[in-house]
Order: structure tokens, then C-alpha cells, then sequence
């Protein structure tokens, strides 16, 4: 009884999703989640948690091109009902800006995707099944 106890512990959905956010160990916010860019440690480095077990996929794309697309479609009716600009100006602003900002914004999602799947116990992160 103290086992299952244990291992079902209280997860806090907010806190493994921000400490993924912050690209750290939703467990202990302490280890790094990413070996590399997007690449997932196989297991924390402070507490030694799996992490092996995410299945982020293709979901922390589409967050970033849906955050993006709404940033640069604002950006783009704001600048066109304020200022008269050259086409040429939204090549050369807008293009750079869908590149960088979903590069620069696809740790900190993916993190907190895993943090999510984390806290809530999915693909492997809670107890296992075959223990019967």
C-alpha cells in the first residue's frame, strides 16, 4: 500500500508544465530536460527521472506556427491600418519573423508538452500496467 502510495504521488499540472517550460526536469525543475535542441534527455541528471517516455510528436509545431500565425497576421493588419507600407516591407520583416520566432519558441513548448504528459501520468510517465 505504501508503494502505490508512492508512486501516485500528487502531480501539480501547473508546476511540471512551467518547469517544462523552463526546459528543466518537470519532476525536480532542477536537471535539463533537452540534451540538444528538441533532442530529450533520457533521464534527468539531478533526480533521475525518465523522460524517455514523451510523445510530444508533431503538437508542439502546431502551438508554435498558431502562436506565430496570430503574431505576424496582428502585426500585419496593424502596420497596413496605421501605416501605408510597400509590400517589400512585409517580405523582409515578416519572413525572417515566421522563421526565428517558432525555432525560438519550440524548447519552451515542447518542454511544457512533456511537462504535461508528465504530470498526467501518459505514455509511461506513471505506474507500469503489466505489474499485476
Amino acid at each position: 500500500m505504501t508503494e502505490q502510495t508512492h508512486t501516485l504521488d500528487d502531480r501539480s499540472l501547473p508546476q511540471a508544465m512551467w518547469r517544462g517550460a523552463m526546459c528543466r526536469c518537470p519532476h525536480c525543475g532542477q536537471g535539463k530536460m533537452f540534451r540538444a535542441y528538441l533532442k530529450t534527455a533520457d533521464q534527468c541528471d539531478v533526480c533521475g527521472e525518465e523522460l524517455s517516455h514523451h510523445r510530444a510528436d508533431d503538437f508542439p509545431p502546431y502551438i508554435a506556427i498558431t502562436i506565430v500565425g496570430h503574431i505576424i497576421i496582428f502585426l500585419m493588419l496593424h502596420l497596413d491600418m496605421t501605416y501605408h507600407v510597400q509590400p517589400i516591407t512585409y517580405v523582409v520583416t515578416m519572413i525572417p519573423l515566421a522563421i526565428v520566432l517558432p525555432l525560438a519558441m519550440l524548447p519552451s513548448i515542447k518542454g511544457a508538452i512533456v511537462g504535461l504528459q508528465w504530470a498526467n501520468r501518459m505514455y509511461g510517465f506513471g505506474p507500469s500496467r503489466s505489474a499485476d
